[in-house]
């Protein structure tokens, strides 16, 4: 039970030529060849939306640049509504839901680094033009490892209260195990019946926002996510150490911390130690969703950052 431990630790502090003949054959079989003409394509267009992405997107706003909001943990991408209420006027938006949080659809292979690398695809394969990442808690870790991995992808990060190697906080020396067994904790997780699970959401969830209106949010969203693309994003991510990786990043990053971290500063700084370009900021009220817990602060930060 370590990692249900760990979890709640966390808490508290993703052509060809056809012959004449071949055209006469062909044609006994047309409807047929229509069908499966039409199966294909709809499986090819309909497939790569629905089926190969691992998260939904809403787009709105209109603007040359572009903002990508990846949400955290259990999380819809509505956690950032007001954030892209400020910005969709000028900016074109793209936020993002995870596969198996908040009730979108999960799918297989959910991991943190085939997670990564589909957002850049998608960023790639939508020709979204340098795009500014925002992302919170797990989105902040998958900002980090895109913006390293693909530092010409990207023209600017914010990193909302996640670090690079979560559980180098607990054990500095941490390194991450080769072929990470994460079925324990998927588990753990998933035998627990639905009243097990939000008791331990309310408990910990309380640690992490101090609106009561907006906890209950926050655990409805993890109450309709998948029991076990939850628990194996948060085992994963434990396993994710991105410290040595930031020194490949090259554009500007802001970090934003909750207030509780100014206490772990000295650690905080040695995990960000390799990205030249961050800026570090503590948040002097928020726990660990700041854009509920201080707003205008927040607000202010990604304002001035990206204009």
């Amino acid at each position: 039970m370590g990692e249900l431990k760990f979890f709640k630790n966390f808490c508290n502090i993703l052509s060809g030529h056809v012959s004449k003949g071949k055209i006469k054959q062909m044609k006994k079989h047309t409807w047929l060849i229509i069908v499966i003409l039409f199966t294909a394509l709809c499986a090819n267009v309909f497939g790569q939306t629905t089926t190969t992405r691992p998260f939904e997107v809403k787009k709105s706003g209109q603007g040359k640049q572009a903002i990508i909001f990846i949400p955290g943990l259990g999380c819809s991408g509505e956690v950032w509504n007001e954030t892209v209420e400020k910005f969709e006027k000028n900016y074109t938006c793209y936020t993002l839901t995870m596969a198996g949080f908040a009730g979108a659809q999960p799918q297989p292979e959910a991991t943190f680094t085939n997670w990564e690398t589909q957002i850049a695809r998608y960023i790639r394969e939508n020709n979204i033009q340098k795009p500014i990442i925002i992302g919170h808690s797990v989105g902040g870790g998958l900002t980090l490892a895109i913006a390293a991995d693909y530092p010409q992808l990207v023209e600017k990060i914010i990193v909302v209260d996640a670090l690079p190697c979560l559980s180098a906080l607990q054990n500095p020396k941490f390194k991450p195990k080769e072929n990470n067994d994460c079925t324990p904790i998927i588990n753990q997780f998933t035998s627990l019946n639905n009243e097990q699970f939000e008791q331990m959401q309310k408990s910990g969830i309380a640690g992490l926002v101090s609106d009561t209106l907006t906890q209950k949010k926050v655990i409805g969203w993890t109450m309709q996510s998948d029991r076990k693309t939850f628990a194996g994003l948060f085992c994963d991510f434990l396993n994710t150490d991105l410290r040595e990786k930031l020194k490949a990043i090259q554009c500007p990053a802001l970090i934003l911390l909750e207030s509780p971290f100014i206490r772990l500063k000295p650690a905080i700084e040695v995990q960000y130690k390799n990205l030249k370009t961050a800026q570090l900021q503590y948040s002097s009220k928020a726990l660990h969703f700041i854009m509920f817990d201080d707003k205008e602060w927040y607000q202010n930060q990604l304002t001035g950052f990206i204009k």
